[in-house]
């Protein structure tokens, strides 16, 4: 939820501010700020709760504490490059790979009740997809929006 909201938030802050200095909405432009933000904000909680989220990591993939560092460096780089636009198609499209990759994780951390952040097994449970699950579908629509099709 937190990471919709810092999502949502940053989207309006960055559309209406550009309205006022421009005179003009960039829809496209404050949507990316939005996901970077986003993305930025979710990079950080990988570093503030390893442990918690290297449970998430399904048993066949090794270094999970690695995988999970692994990961918050590919939300920060691409929080950067959807910015870049020599490289923000290329970016996005390996952005919408990232987050269908990254659904299992979150389904097995729904089916284990994983509470990552107390890195405990009393999470949401199952109930927690059917948020998570659209979640990520708004993700990928959202990239895919607002850096490879933007018009």
């Amino acid at each position: 939820m937190k990471p919709l909201i810092v999502l949502l938030v940053l989207f309006t802050i960055t559309l209406f501010t550009l309205k006022f200095i421009q005179g003009t909405y960039n829809f496209a432009f404050s949507a990316r700020m939005g996901m970077s933000a986003m993305l930025l904000f979710t990079a950080l909680g990988h570093f503030m709760f390893t442990d918690g989220m290297s449970m998430m990591v399904p048993e066949f993939i090794p270094f999970k504490k690695e995988m999970v560092y692994f990961t918050a460096i590919i939300e920060i780089l691409g929080a950067f490059a959807l910015h870049i636009p020599q490289v923000r198609v290329v970016t996005a499209w390996l952005l919408i790979l990232f987050f269908i990759l990254i659904l299992p994780a979150n389904i097995k951390a729904s089916i284990a009740s994983l509470d990552y952040q107390k890195s405990t097994y009393e999470g949401n449970g199952p109930f927690y997809l059917w948020f998570r699950i659209p979640l990520q579908i708004l993700f990928i629509f959202w990239i895919y929006k607002s850096a490879i099709k933007t018009t």
